[in-house]
């Protein structure tokens, strides 16, 4: 499977640079996948969970509370306002999730969409 670069940027500086498989993100308009070679779109991202399909086939969630995404055929690049990475061994996953947690019911987005959003949260495992 083709690979693209995957790169996510918070104002606290890059927090994920990698070549991926593909990654799912919390469009404003809905979930939405992205692969290598996706045409180009720019798009805002509401306040969910990313999912990404690193090169080694492992899934690493990250939980956002917004911001956008600029997707052309070689790289994706999301700004974000804030977020938490949700993997790691099991303490840190439960750190994460709380972290994530609190930056969701942050967000100003609608109730329905942060509830949907800590749903996904808490069924990661």
């Amino acid at each position: 499977m083709e690979l693209m670069k995957l790169e996510i940027i918070t104002p606290n500086g890059v927090i994920f640079d990698d070549d991926v498989k593909q990654v799912t993100l919390p469009g404003s308009e809905g979930e939405f996948g992205v692969l290598a070679g996706h045409a180009a779109v720019v798009s805002l991202l509401d306040a969910g969970v990313m999912t990404i399909e690193r090169k080694d086939n492992k899934e690493v969630s990250v939980a956002v509370n917004g911001g956008y995404v600029k997707v052309d055929e070689e790289k994706t690049l999301c700004m974000v306002d804030g977020a938490v990475a949700l993997s790691g061994d099991d303490t840190n996953l439960a750190k994460a999730i709380s972290q994530a947690k609190e930056l969701l019911e942050k967000a100003q987005s609608s109730s329905t969409t942060i509830a949907a959003a800590i749903s996904k949260v808490e069924s990661i495992k």
